[in-house]
């Protein structure tokens, strides 16, 4: 019998292939990549056609080795890892890593791809192989490549000019820019006053609303009325002319459908599990991963939805014909439209031959695996099945009434009113909506015949001010960078969770907030390296990536239209470009103390404002207007120290703001400004308490137990809620280096359980 080897990334997927193909087959995995550029100057050669010089990652050299002997044994191999450019380089390295052992000289290598794992999609993928594609494996060469040259060229520019330490990358850098532009925007919005005026109302026992579009036979706008003096004088005449009533004046009846959702993207899942779940990006799609790769169900591994990164809405005949079943049996075949729904993607140079991510069985109902799924598995499947299955639901009817009612002939009030009266696949799902918009729903009117006449209780009005726009959350942001063409399915998670490694911007209240260095650093690339964070360009090279995965460019060309200009400009910044011309902003004020010009900087503990006349002379003070020589403490209220009853003071302190005791040095009583953060993670060791994040002293996030002192479990990296698999220790946690990136481990010193966390670029 012939012996064939298959390898896909993870242990996981293996274990499920495994059992589908049963003899003949060993199926092993990588545990992600084998491969990586040498993380030193050099790796990738410009001037010898972009030559790029890789080794093997140390961490899986180990499975590398037992791929290696297992293949001895076997008379071919298959590659079967993700369907993505990632994949496909993957599977490319791993072979460049066989060669050099000699071990593929005689035996075939075959690639398969599949979308989902279940045992006819592995089944028929073994029985259509396809070659490597050099043309998806040089797009993925071209983004390393690219990746490394900015990260090589530009982090030192940044560690001259700004700051030791910092680093800028291709595509994060954009994203960086729109949360710091949206905070200019924030901070720049001037709010202004303006009221409605109301109508309220009874019939039928009916309260009701009616709000003012005409005022003395002219359109009331939403700065019509700016104050309360005019708000309460248009009231005053209402009120007169109305003499306690309103006229009926028109009657508007309408019915319309609004149409589900596509079936979910990569970008569309990520933002509905923001919203609806509050989970994160990163958080989403390594549950989705697991999902994917199979879950325990009925004493089988089963692949429970299909491949998660994708930009593509289609779906396969196959699943629309059972997903049209699943509705007529669930909800009755009248809720199914008579041909199955066709959507198209908004995304630039989506891969339509892919499919949208969906359940691989519509039958498979998120109830039924309610106590195989952890509770943020079964939230996800959920959120995927209701989605998929109302994509192919008949439209939500919606009946709408408009009413103007007249006063005088000269003022006008209008309610709107709207019923659902067949909700269709509105009882299956109905999308999360971002901010500002309103959400259909029930809002029913009275009946009413024109010209009657309706009692007027009251008028009334209220006050209102304009809103700045608001902040990015995760969902917004994402969609954002999608609207762009900034990045690809895989890359939206790491892009986020960059930004945070690199303290360029928080969440704060699931919002992202620039940070100062994320300010500085933003200032230093748009000022000097403007093309590269604008948002077109990043989209355009991102257009020539995909353009090369399909073989309509060379990739060394794309990389030398990018590289020289790109080069040229960071020798001349940094030759010609001071420290002080990027880490100070000029200001149009003078020190009050030598008449020299003052400037915001960028100090240990953040931006401030200082003298450019510094060291001469010394005069700094805060942002917010208070000189830091003479800044009065600011008293914790309805607070005493526990220690000796004296005030608390909010302090700063070499490591930032703090609270401590006003008797300070007699009592030397501090505690962190900060709240610890909760991560919902039960501690390990006492089982009683939860782990908390926390700051050190010197600013570094650690995490442990809210017992503390009575139990003083600790650990450097993020814990998460799942058990090591090799020691089962109750928790693991997300460690990342620059030599392994970003992995699940174990906090046990004993234990060397490791793997990837998340695959980067896609």
């Amino acid at each position: 019998m012939t012996q064939r080897l298959v390898i896909v990334e993870s242990p996981a997927k293996a274990k499920t292939i495994k059992k589908y193909l049963g003899k003949g087959y060993n199926v092993l995995a990588s545990y992600g990549h084998v491969r990586d550029l040498r993380p030193k100057e050099g790796a990738v050669d410009p001037a010898n056609d972009f030559a790029m010089h890789y080794e093997p990652i140390a961490r899986n050299s180990n499975h590398v080795s037992a791929i290696a002997e297992a293949l001895k044994k076997h008379d071919e191999l298959y590659l079967a890892t993700d369907p993505d450019r990632e994949g496909e380089a993957i599977a490319y390295h791993l072979c460049e890593l066989l060669k050099q052992k000699k071990l593929l000289k005689d035996k075939p290598i075959k690639r398969v791809v599949f979308y989902e794992i279940t045992k006819p999609a592995i089944l028929e993928a073994i029985e259509q192989p396809r070659e490597l594609s050099q043309d998806m494996i040089n797009a993925q060469q071209a983004r390393r490549a690219l990746d490394y040259l900015v990260g090589f060229n530009l982090s030192p520019t940044l560690w001259r000019k700004v700051r030791p330490g910092l680093s800028a990358g291709r595509v994060q850098s954009p994203a960086l820019r729109m949360i710091v532009e949206r905070e200019l925007e924030i901070e720049q919005f001037e709010s202004r006053e303006y009221w409605t005026i109301d109508a309220l109302c009874i019939k039928d026992k009916q309260n009701f609303k009616a709000k003012l579009i005409e005022f003395n036979n002219e359109k009331v706008k939403q700065f019509t009325i700016t104050d309360a003096t005019m708000a309460q004088q248009v009231i005053n005449d209402i009120k007169q002319d109305a003499n306690g009533e309103l006229i009926v004046e028109k009657i508007e009846k309408k019915q319309r459908k609004r149409n589900p959702a596509a079936p979910f993207t990569t970008s569309t899942l990520q933002q509905e599990a923001s919203r609806k779940l509050g989970f994160g990006a990163q958080r989403t799609m390594r549950i989705a991963q697991q999902l994917y790769e199979g879950i325990e169900v009925d004493g089988a591994l089963t692949g429970l939805i299909t491949y998660m990164r994708t930009d593509s809405v289609n779906l396969a005949q196959s699943a629309c014909d059972e997903i049209r079943e699943a509705i007529s049996e669930r909800f009755g075949a009248d809720q199914i439209p008579k041909e199955a729904r066709v959507f198209k993607t908004k995304a630039k140079n989506a891969q339509e031959a892919h499919e949208a991510i969906r359940p691989t069985s519509a039958m498979r109902h998120p109830d039924s695996l309610k106590r195989t799924l952890s509770e943020e598995q079964f939230k996800l499947y959920n959120l995927i099945w209701r989605r998929t299955i109302a994509s192919q639901m008949i439209h939500a009817t919606i009946d709408t009434v408009g009413v103007t009612f007249d006063v005088a002939q000269k003022h006008r009030f209008k309610a709107n009113g709207s019923t659902i009266t067949d909700p269709g696949f509105l009882k299956v799902y109905e999308e999360g909506l971002d901010d500002s918009k309103e959400k259909d729903g029930n809002k029913l009117l009275p009946e009413f015949k024109e010209n009657e006449s309706i009692p007027l209780n009251d008028v009334k009005g209220e006050q209102h001010f304009t809103e700045p726009p608001p902040r990015f959350s995760e969902a917004t942001l994402v969609k954002t960078l999608e609207e762009y063409g900034i990045g690809r399915p895989s890359t939206y998670a790491t892009i986020i969770s960059t930004l945070i490694q690199r303290g360029y911007a928080t969440l704060e209240n699931k919002r992202f907030h620039p940070t100062d260095v994320g300010r500085v650093v933003n200032r230093f690339l748009t000022s000097y390296f403007t093309n590269y964070v604008d948002y077109s360009f990043t989209a355009n090279l991102e257009d020539q990536l995909d353009a090369i995965s399909v073989g309509k460019e060379e990739w060394q060309p794309v990389l030398k239209a990018f590289w020289e200009p790109f080069k040229t400009l960071v020798d001349d910044v940094q030759a010609n470009v001071q420290r002080k011309d990027v880490t100070q902003e000029p200001i149009d004020e003078k020190c009050p103390e030598c008449d020299a010009p003052l400037s915001i900087r960028l100090g240990k503990r953040g931006r401030f404002i200082g003298c450019t006349g510094y060291p001469d002379c010394s005069y700094t003070r805060s942002l917010n207007g208070d000189e830091e020589s003479n800044q009065t403490p600011e008293v914790v209220e309805d607070r005493k120290c526990p220690d000796c009853e004296s005030d608390l003071h909010i302090k700063s302190g070499k490591y930032g703001k703090f609270i401590g005791c006003s008797s300070y040095p007699d009592c030397k009583f501090i505690e962190p400004l900060e709240k610890p953060k909760e991560t919902g993670v039960e501690c390990p060791k006492c089982h009683k308490g939860e782990i908390l994040q926390r700051k050190s002293r010197r600013g570094k996030v650690f995490y442990s137990c809210s017992r503390y002192p009575d139990c003083d479990y600790a650990i450097w990296y993020m814990p998460v809620k799942e058990p090591c698999p090799e020691c089962d220790w109750p928790i693991t946690a997300i460690k990342t280096t620059k030599s392994k990136g970003t992995e699940r481990v174990c906090p046990q010193k004993d234990c060397k359980f490791a793997e990837p966390w998340e695959d980067s670029d896609g």
